[in-house]
């Protein structure tokens, strides 16, 4: 079962709880489950595929001997980021590390684009994540802290359209977040990897021969590097020395080479 190794390490001194993951079935979503899973964590998994979301619980309850509870919604819609901020909001089952990880990319750019997936887009990458962090930042500072993990992009550095442009906020409020709520002992890290080999890229259609081998991560270093920030109070994560070097850079290079270089991956 290769999707479900348990972590190189792990921070013996934490006391596990539960942790609730979105976007839970498949890429990274998977990945946090997994560790999370192997360093003890009971699990709340919420996607919008119910049928999958079993699977996933019976295969991490089989591995792990965790609690995996089930928790089907659609975060583009209001029912469905309400069902999730009422699972966090439940004081007798406090969920102390919430990992926001649902989403998904748009082919195309922003003007050629339908209006209304761009906002659905928009959603799904902002307004959810945003609408959990409030519900778990309550409930956290009420129930003696927590951490919260938002899994973001190094696209976040990039002029790259409305994608990089969700993930930038994602990213700045996770930095003023983690500073805000540290004296509520609460730590938000945002996670910016590069291109990922997941199912991310193929739902969009994009051409992976056209990203160099050097550029691709592996989920279970990115989801390794991301709970070894978390757990150290790093208010972001940039896996990889070669994407730290990018982001770099991006900060100081022309507009334009910037974004023809990061058109690359779409």
């Amino acid at each position: 079962m290769k999707d479900f190794l348990p972590p190189e390490t792990s921070n013996p001194h934490r006391t596990p709880g539960t942790a609730l993951v979105t976007g839970a079935t498949s890429g990274l979503g998977a990945e946090f489950c997994a560790q999370l899973a192997a360093r003890g964590h009971d699990l709340v998994v919420t996607a919008r595929d119910g049928q999958r979301l079993a699977e996933l619980a019976a295969r991490l309850h089989a591995q792990f001997a965790v609690n995996v509870e089930v928790l089907a919604a659609d975060l583009v819609t209001d029912e469905g980021t309400e069902r999730v901020s009422a699972r966090l909001a439940q004081a007798a089952r406090p969920v102390n590390l919430l990992v926001n990880n649902a989403g998904y990319g748009l082919r195309g750019n922003f003007a050629d684009n339908d209006l209304g997936e761009e906002l659905d887009h928009l959603r799904i990458h902002t307004q959810a994540p945003l609408v959990l962090m409030h519900a778990a930042l309550n409930a956290m500072g009420s129930g003696g802290g927590g951490r919260i993990i938002n899994v973001a992009s190094v696209a976040a550095f990039t002029p790259r359209g409305s994608y990089s442009a969700a993930k930038a906020l994602i990213v700045n409020f996770s930095r003023w977040a983690n500073v805000f709520y540290a004296g509520r002992g609460i730590s938000v890290t945002a996670v910016c990897p590069g291109f990922v080999r997941t199912e991310f890229h193929d739902r969009m259609g994009v051409d992976k021969t056209k990203i160099p081998a050097r550029g691709w991560l592996d989920a279970p270093s990115v989801v390794r590097q991301a709970l070894a920030d978390s757990d150290a109070g790093k208010s972001v994560s940039i896996p990889s020395v070669r994407y730290k070097l990018a982001t770099a850079l991006a900060r100081i290079a022309p507009d334009a080479l910037v974004e023809r270089l990061a058109r690359r991956g779409r």
